[in-house]
């Protein structure tokens, strides 16, 4: 990540604590944009649920003045201003609010929203990781931007250590052959450039659909069967939208995962938010599917 730094003021011996409060910084953001940001950046506003918890995790959430509706953990998240929903969120609200830094976790509200921004000179910072390594990558840079550094570099070195713990733990186990379920009817599965594929493998087990292109396949019930899944893996729903335990095992009855009644069930936050908690998903999947 590139970093420069230059004074809204001019910079010399005589500089003035004033003069160091106008400091800017200049990012390289994970769309290969230069961001240029007030630095310390004093009001955040997040539009994704793992940037929130980052921003909470690294001791800065004072410094949220808003955040999305689906921003729910911590808990304490819930407490504050709300700007509309990830995928449309509300630009005079955001406006309204004044913020030094917006922070975006993917690509796709860029074009919604950037070209406004840029025009009231609101910096936006984009992170867009895809794989288990890439959120902790993504923490590290974010501690740089929000200057929250070393806290940062402590919540990434532990989820690195937690990480090498669970692939030392699974090293000399079997690897059971894994189907991800997130609907029936029709059947989505994941595909490999998904966070679940990552932390599937990083868990010790082998995903059937990992050669799936697409990020969230439709997979036929032949393919299924003839690819004989060991564990179906499904998220626990939020209020009965998820399939239920009878729809997996009458689905699937006929694979090696139901005739052994090997059903694991995991927190889609846990698995699917490219932030700190993703490291829960890791170790919880671990345990559960070399459990027998």
């Amino acid at each position: 990540m590139a970093i420069q730094i230059a004074c809204s003021t001019r910079c010399g011996p005589g500089d003035t604590g004033l003069d160091i409060a106008k400091q800017q910084r200049e990012f390289t953001d994970a769309l290969e944009r230069r961001v240029s940001v007030p630095y310390p950046p004093r009001r955040i506003v997040s539009l994704a649920p793992n940037l929130t918890e980052i921003v909470f995790a690294l001791g800065a959430d004072d410094r949220l003045a808003g955040v999305t509706s689906f921003c729910d953990y911590p808990p304490a998240a819930r407490d504050k201003e709300k700007v509309g929903d990830t995928i449309q969120p509300n630009l005079e609200k955001i406006i309204g609010l004044k913020p030094d830094l917006v922070l975006i976790s993917t690509s796709s509200q860029l074009q919604q929203i950037t070209s406004r921004l840029d025009q009231l000179s609101i910096p936006v910072y984009v992170t867009d990781p895809r794989t288990v390594g890439e959120v902790v990558s993504s923490i590290r840079k974010l501690g740089e931007v929000i200057d929250a550094r070393e806290r940062a570099t402590n919540l990434a070195d532990s989820i690195d250590w937690r990480i090498s713990t669970v692939k030392e733990q699974v090293r000399s186990l079997s690897r059971p052959r894994v189907l991800y379920v997130l609907q029936i009817g029709p059947l989505i599965t994941i595909g490999k450039r998904t966070f679940i594929n990552d932390l599937l493998t990083l868990a010790g087990s082998d995903s059937i659909s990992a050669s799936e292109a697409a990020d969230y396949p439709q997979f036929s019930l032949e393919t299924v069967i003839a690819r004989a899944p060991e564990v179906i893996v499904a998220p626990t729903s939020h209020g009965g939208g998820g399939p239920s335990d009878e729809e997996l095992a009458k689905t699937f009855a006929s694979t090696p995962a139901m005739r052994k009644r090997r059903i694991v069930r995991v927190n889609p936050d846990l698995v699917t938010r490219p932030g700190p908690r993703i490291i829960d998903g890791l170790e919880g999947l671990a345990r559960d599917l070399h459990q027998h």
